[in-house]
């Protein structure tokens, strides 16, 4: 199966940082593994660029790994370099490519040198960059500039579908806060919904559109999540920290207002569950909304740090981990999850995905809970700051239009809410001060 290269939006940053920086910095993207870094950065390199060089650390053989280790002479390093690499390097037109950087720190450690040298550009892909084995005993170039990569938002999947227009014709009627009636509202819930299956995984993507074949497309997707739990066992060698993100739908489905690492992993100190938490969002495989205890803007200065719920990073890959007690999801789970047909409450994948394109956006992710006052919370599910204001959103994975948390927690905060949103499954419409957002415009709020 020939595979595609994506249009990412990655790219435009890219070029943006090759303009400005004018080889005054290197460019590390950070992000989960089998996002497509390693197949942008070719790309780009391939196109922007007169000639390129790669070393793929996760198999460099010991003469490249060697090659780092002396930059005393600059012309003799980069004379070594183009024989073991046999490319011509023009200056100021080639870039040098350190792909999965993490494997071999050395080498992040030489981008300082090799920035000041200033004849080429540099560009690091990796993940779990900042854990403690891959920085201890280097020093961490100030010389980087950092973008974090995503798996692909649903206007880079309709890109991939081929489709050019639906996200003009959302941004255009999101402007307007006009609907689009509930027949072409259905007809782009089912768009949106073969996203949230197939997910923005570049090699489910590629695998969907060579065979339309669901369970095709889910064997792809447990081989990432194996993947990911071999990462995790390799970093973590007590099995914590594979356990926790495995049990992130349970978690969710449960509707409890935070995860409880003590039912998944017991007698752990609360010390070691935040480093194991943070082991996981350094992976890029997670996405963790932390409760505000004071809500505003700035909400990082509020944070509990043991009040969270844990997200995947893809739905298409929540989707699968929540059915992993199959040996394979059949095909009639996705039938019935496209065509919004599983009796299962499906609240909490509505939730994933929101907390994904939030992410996506740029913003971390904050939530809210307080009493109702019958031994039960009122939840706001996501936090936005815009300006000097706050912008709940409560989530629904139907259509119902009742929005009582939102309710409570806007009559509570007044003055500090700008506007308030429910996500749920129907066409855009106001409810009083409440706008009604169909989930496949979230990322324009």
């Amino acid at each position: 199966m020939k595979e595609i290269v994506f249009k990412r939006k990655i790219y435009q940053k890219m070029l943006e940082w090759k303009r400005e920086s004018q080889g005054e910095t290197a460019l590390l993207i950070e992000g989960a593994r089998r996002v497509g870094k390693s197949t942008i950065v070719r790309e780009f390199a391939k196109n922007e660029y007169k000639s390129y060089a790669i070393f793929d650390f996760s198999k460099a053989n010991k003469g490249e790994k060697e090659l780092f280790e002396d930059l005393s002479d600059m012309d003799f390093f980069f004379s070594r370099l183009r024989v073991l690499k046999d490319i011509a390097l023009y200056e100021r037109e080639s870039v040098i490519i350190f792909d999965e950087v993490q494997k071999y720190p050395i080498a992040r450690q030489a981008i300082k040198a090799l920035v000041e040298d200033g004849r080429y550009d540099y560009i690091e892909t990796g993940s779990l960059i900042s854990i403690h084995k891959n920085t201890e005993n280097i020093i961490i170039p100030s010389e980087e500039e950092s973008l974090e990569m995503y798996p692909m938002d649903y206007e880079e999947f309709l890109w991939a579908m081929g489709n050019t227009t639906t996200m003009d014709l959302l941004k255009e009627a999101w402007n307007k806060k006009r609907g689009f009636g509930d027949e072409i509202n259905r007809k782009l819930m089912r768009d949106f919904r073969l996203y949230m299956l197939v997910g923005g995984m570049p090699q489910a993507v590629n695998k969907y559109i060579a065979t339309k074949d669901f369970a095709a497309v889910d064997k792809v997707k447990r081989a990432i999540i194996r993947l990911y739990q071999q990462d995790f066992i390799k970093i973590d060698k007590t099995g914590k920290a594979e356990r926790l993100f495995m049990a992130i739908p349970a978690q969710l489905s449960k509707n409890t207002n935070r995860y409880q690492p003590t039912t998944v992993i017991e007698k752990s100190r609360a010390e070691q569950v935040e480093n194991l938490i943070f082991l996981m969002q350094d992976s890029k495989t997670v996405n963790v909304a932390y409760h505000a205890d004071d809500p505003n803007v700035g909400m990082s200065l509020t944070t509990n740090q043991s009040a969270y719920k844990i997200f995947l990073c893809d739905t298409g890959l929540f989707v699968t981990l929540a059915f992993w007690d199959k040996s394979f999801t059949e095909n009639t789970i996705y039938q019935k999850l496209l065509n919004d047909k599983l009796e299962a409450n499906l609240g909490y994948v509505y939730e994933n995905v929101i907390a994904q394109m939030i992410v996506a956006n740029g913003d971390k992710l904050f939530y809210y809970t307080l009493p109702d006052g019958n031994n039960h919370n009122y939840e706001v599910d996501f936090l936005l700051s815009r300006g000097n204001k706050m912008c709940p959103i409560e989530v629904k994975s139907s259509g119902y239009k009742t929005h009582a948390s939102l309710d409570a927690f806007c009559e509570k905060y007044s003055s500090r809410i700008n506007n308030r949103y429910l996500v749920y499954t129907k066409d855009l419409r106001k409810d009083g001060e409440t706008l009604l957002v169909p989930v496949y415009m979230a990322g324009l709020l």
